[in-house]
């Protein structure tokens, strides 16, 4: 592999092309230092169509099946950097497949399902001579890293809060999701992490909610408390920290829906036998729902990511709010997307192309709390995706 930030341009592979990797492809295919760039999936379609859209010599197209892991060890050969985003189940194996093949590795959300799983990462990190940047998306991944912001603006950090907000509506669709359909519903049907007092407490699926306001145009909409990968990382590179949760809005009828769900068992990944065919039931309720890319072009609204992180400054109680935000319609126009995928896509992109300019040095296993906030802002004010705060003294 050669190393990145020396002024050699580099040959990526994007592994995993829905609606959030096509937006970073498209960054990718844009960025002078990248020479060559390898678009891979199950299915080609949406890349071909990418391709033509955007007429760029370094794009090349490959059909490869990420669960066929000696495909992906071909697909990296004589590659610098791959970029996964790909469901974390799958990641678990790609990851490991990037170590053997000496690669750096990004992807959206954190391979690992267990404390232990993540401690075996950490230590395949360090035996490894590559860079590993995980959970590099929107929530986690810049969500994380507007949370390491806000605490140096403090003299202490304490108590976080990651709210995650969505307007969007869509003619025609009376339920929907702008993520992954299979992970949104995992995690409306799976008990919320809460960090406090350094341990990690856990709520019944959906059982906190709250009426939270979120900048403007979105306004008032309801959050819930869901399992969220920010609740186990922020505390592990904020010493002072005692408590931190996420929360994401959650329309009522798609909570209702979900709840529903998980009392009936339809949210099981467990295979099943249904007259001799065997089926996961959550797969069932799935191929029922609008797939992301159905949504392209069809959402109004807007999505945002917001922190608020409170602590002390100057001895008075202070908290520091920090967000970037989105409207559906300006992510069509700019990237054939939504503002969901436009915010996901761009936070990995930006995360590779750090690595690529070597702002991103770190080996081993690298969290977006170790990721350089000050360029990371800058970059993807770059990209469209402005970013606000404001500080405000409580007492």
């Amino acid at each position: 592999m050669r190393e990145g930030g020396k002024g050699e341009n580099m040959r990526v592979v994007q592994l995993g092309c829905g609606i959030t990797g096509l937006v970073c492809a498209e960054h990718l295919a844009r960025n002078s230092k990248v020479d060559d760039l390898i678009l891979a999936d199950a299915q080609t379609d949406m890349i071909e169509a990418l391709a033509r859209r955007i007429d760029n010599d370094k794009i090349s197209v490959m059909k490869v099946d990420a669960t066929d892991i000696g495909s992906v060890k071909e697909l990296l050969k004589d590659r610098d950097l791959i970029v996964s985003s790909i469901p974390g189940e799958l990641n678990k194996k790609v990851i490991r497949t990037a170590i053997a093949t000496g690669i750096d590795y990004v992807d959206f959300s954190l391979p690992v399902s267990s404390e232990e799983e993540f401690e075996e990462l950490l230590r395949l990190g360090q035996d490894s001579d590559i860079t590993m940047l995980t959970a590099m998306g929107s929530d986690p991944g810049i969500s994380d890293i507007f949370a390491m912001y806000a605490a140096s603006k403090l003299d202490r950090a304490d108590e976080v809060h990651v709210m995650d907000g969505d307007s969007a509506t869509a003619e025609g669709y009376e339920l929907f999701t702008l993520w992954s359909p299979l992970e949104m519903l995992e995690e409306a049907t799976t008990p919320a992490a809460i960090y406090k007092d350094g341990e990690i407490i856990m709520v019944p699926p959906l059982s906190k909610k709250e009426i939270y306001e979120f900048p403007e145009p979105i306004g008032p909409l309801p959050v819930y408390n869901t399992l969220h990968e920010e609740t186990y990382l922020i505390p592990r590179f904020i010493e002072s920290i005692k408590y931190v949760d996420f929360k994401i809005a959650i329309d009522d009828d798609f909570a209702r829906v979900a709840n529903v769900l998980r009392k009936v068992g339809l949210h099981s990944l467990d295979p099943i036998d249904v007259k001799g065919a065997i089926v996961r039931p959550l797969d069932v309720v799935v191929a029922l729902m609008p797939r992301t890319v159905d949504m392209i072009g069809k959402v109004k609204g807007h999505a945002a990511v917001v922190v608020e992180m409170l602590g002390d400054k100057d001895d008075k109680r202070t908290i520091v709010k920090i967000w970037t935000m989105m409207s559906h319609e300006k992510a069509y126009e700019m990237c054939n997307s939504t503002a969901t995928g436009y915010l996901v896509g761009t936070g990995g992109a930006v995360g590779a192309e750090m690595i690529i300019a070597g702002e991103i040095k770190d080996k081993g296993l690298v969290l977006p709390e170790q990721v350089p906030a000050e360029k990371f802002k800058e970059r993807i004010s770059e990209k469209g995706l402005e970013v606000e705060e404001e500080t405000h003294i409580l007492n």
